[in-house]
């Protein structure tokens, strides 16, 4: 065993080891966060991994992840189990769910067929969170008092303004078209607010996705809040790091409400009210993923996820257009993205 992995997250070893006797210990590619992770191999053949983050001891067990995460258990969604935590020095030891995200699993899928039905499951598996887990189904949370609001989803306008167009792009905007961004986006947040909220994942995509043994479990579930569904829907379906066709999109929205209506049959969605919505929340969504991926160049000097600006960008343009009240925005966004 490589010793000096353990040597460098001080009492790691002697948290591993007060249950069990650690044969091998790797460190593994983590998501964006600063968050660190081990796969942990122990004396007796079991595979784990260790979350390491900065110590939670005034949090405790209702540290957000750890009190999301037994929240979605207790409901019947799946997501890896805890086994031990350290709340003074920062540790989680995980359930393995190994290293395929949904992500990984689609590089080999070569028929429309399979690709549908991968993301029919993740929907499926989305609209069970946002049927069963909600205020009622279990202790109050902190999330179900933290709303994607028409204040949140401004705010994550503004600070894609801030890192993509003046900090990244070096964009000087004047006022009077600065005024047209704020109010195309303020006009979205609103409609979007009118939608009946559940309790959001906040960050489902296709990397947030693991298959084990062909079943999706859900990770990075720890900022979940109140929002429209359809912001779990856009971020799954208008993802910034796979392309779906407008036709299976299109199809696929059809199965989320399915799913939806099968759930809550005494209330049913309206298709075309439910697709606007989706439309324009893909708008936001996208916006504040160019936003995010700007950050971690200006805050942590990580270039890595600038590459997912471009076609996250084309999907922005491409809801714009189908909704001539928003051609203004779509030209002053386009301009200062491009020209």
């Amino acid at each position: 065993m490589d010793r000096s992995l353990l040597e460098a997250e001080a009492g790691l070893s002697g948290f591993l080891e007060r249950t069990r006797l650690v044969k091998n210990i790797e460190k593994i590619p983590g998501d964006a966060s600063t968050r660190r992770y081990y796969r942990i191999l122990t004396q007796g053949g079991e595979s784990l991994i260790c979350m390491v983050m900065e110590s939670f001891t005034e949090h405790g067990e209702q540290l957000p992840f750890l009190a999301v995460q037994k929240h979605l258990v207790k409901n019947g969604i799946l997501v890896p189990r805890v086994l031990d935590f350290d709340a003074t020095q920062g540790f989680i030891l995980l359930e393995d769910l190994g290293d395929v995200t949904l992500l990984r699993a689609l590089q080999t899928v070569d028929e429309a067929t399979t690709e549908f039905c991968w993301f029919d499951r993740a929907l499926k598996a989305i609209a069970e969170m946002h049927a069963r887990t909600g205020p009622g189904f279990g202790p109050d949370l902190p999330g179900f008092h933290q709303r994607f609001d028409v204040d949140k989803l401004m705010w994550e306008i503004n600070f894609t303004i801030e890192h993509f167009y003046q900090k990244h792009l070096n964009r000087s905007i004047p006022d009077f078209e600065m005024s047209v961004i704020k109010k195309g986006f303020e006009r979205i947040c609103t409609e979007l607010q009118s939608e009946h909220f559940v309790f959001t994942h906040r960050d489902y995509h296709s990397r947030n996705l693991m298959v084990k043994d062909q079943t999706l479990y859900m990770i990075d579930f720890q900022d979940a809040r109140m929002g429209p569904p359809q912001y779990d829907v856009a971020s799954l379906l208008r993802d910034s790091y796979y392309q779906l066709s407008e036709t299976q999109v299109s199809a696929l929205l059809d199965r989320y409400i399915h799913h939806r209506n099968t759930l809550h049959p005494h209330s049913i969605l309206d298709r075309n009210q439910f697709v606007r919505n989706f439309d324009l929340m893909s708008v936001q969504r996208n916006f504040k993923a160019i936003g995010s991926f700007a950050s971690f160049l200006n805050r942590r000097g990580n270039p890595a996820y600038l590459k997912f600006i471009g076609n996250t960008f084309e999907n922005i343009r491409r809801n714009l257009l189908k909704y001539p009240e928003f051609k203004e925005l779509r030209e002053v966004l386009y301009h200062y993205y491009y020209f």
